[in-house]
Formats: structure tokens, C-alpha cells, sequence
């Protein structure tokens, strides 16, 4: 999509709400929004940050307590629950649950101040994260998989798989009654 937004190319340019008008973003009066690239429909509740630069699509739910970095691209109608920082370099495709308390990390050897080489974290569509799971920089979570809470994400989720587990170890395959609806295996 040659000419098209971050997030258009994300979400593969569909609308959150096909035949819908869009509706104005909610902001809470207690959230900190600094981007101006936050999508109709959508919610963010009291307590939240999200910086300038980060692109919020379409009909999404952003909870209380939440943080948004500058360098994330989130796609549609994604809920993200209390207690999550999204953090730079991530990108969460349409359709993915994240639940609280779930932990991003961005560098392998962290250092305080001094600098850090930032590996993205990418979420594919209908993707699901429990509560307290905790991700290593670099994975990718694939297209409708599940991934258990207070799971530790150490290398890439396949899609439609369900993991659980420290390290997080594949334990089924996602059925089709499970997958977010619309969601088609290839």
C-alpha cells in the first residue's frame, strides 16, 4: 500500500466499523493523550498515557492504567487492559486482547542510561495475551494464537497455537470456534 499510513498498512487498510459513521475518540479527562493519530470509536480510559508518535486504530479500548510509547502502532478494535505498557517498537495487529498486567521488553541487555538496541515485538491479528504473561524483545505472536496467562514468551508463537507454560511450549491448536470472528485459517 504504496502512499498509505502506518497504520493502513498494518490493518491492510479495512475500516474498524464497515457501514458505520465513525464516532469521535473517548478520552477520559484523567488520561494523558499526546498523539493526535487515534482512531474513531475509540476509548481510552482515566489514568492512561500514550505519547506522540504512537497510532491507535479504530474502535479500540484502552484501560486505566495503561502507557502507550512513541514508536507502537496499534490496529483495530484491540482491547488493552489495566496495568499494560505498550512499549516502543511493538505493533499489535486488528482484533488482539491483551490482558492485565501482561510485560513487554524491548532489549535483551538492558543498562541503565546508556544506550539500547530496540527489537520489536509484533502481535498478529486475533492474537490473545493472559493476564501477567511476560514477553522477550524480538517474538512475534502469530495470527490467532493464545497465549496463557503468566506464560514466558522466550521465542515466536506459530499461529493458531495455544501456549502456555515457563517457557511458554505449545499445547493445542487453537480450534475454529475459537478464532475471533472473521478470522480465516490461510
Amino acid at each position: 500500500m504504496t502512499g498509505s499510513t502506518p497504520l493502513q498498512r498494518l490493518t491492510g487498510g479495512r475500516s474498524a466499523q464497515p457501514g458505520l459513521a465513525p464516532s469521535a475518540p473517548f478520552i477520559h479527562s484523567h488520561a494523558l493523550v499526546e498523539s493526535d493519530s487515534i482512531g474513531p470509536g475509540t476509548r481510552i480510559w482515566a489514568f492512561a498515557h500514550v505519547m506522540a508518535g504512537a497510532v491507535i486504530g479504530a474502535g479500540c479500548n484502552i484501560c486505566d492504567h495503561t502507557y502507550i510509547d512513541r514508536d507502537v502502532i496499534i490496529g483495530d478494535r484491540v482491547t488493552i487492559k489495566a496495568g499494560v505498557y505498550v512499549i516502543d517498537g511493538m505493533r499489535v495487529a486488528d482484533d488482539v486482547f491483551i490482558g492485565p498486567l501482561a510485560s513487554f521488553t524491548n532489549d535483551r541487555f538492558p543498562r541503565s542510561r546508556q544506550p539500547f538496541h530496540c527489537e520489536r515485538i509484533v502481535i498478529e491479528r486475533g492474537a490473545s495475551i493472559g493476564a501477567g504473561a511476560i514477553f522477550l524483545p524480538g517474538v512475534t505472536v502469530g495470527t490467532g494464537a493464545m497465549v496463557g496467562a503468566g506464560s514466558v514468551v522466550t521465542r515466536d508463537v506459530p499461529p493458531f497455537t495455544v501456549v502456555v507454560g515457563n517457557p511458554a511450549r505449545v499445547i493445542r491448536e487453537v480450534s475454529d470456534d475459537e478464532l475471533v470472528p472473521g478470522l480465516r485459517r490461510p
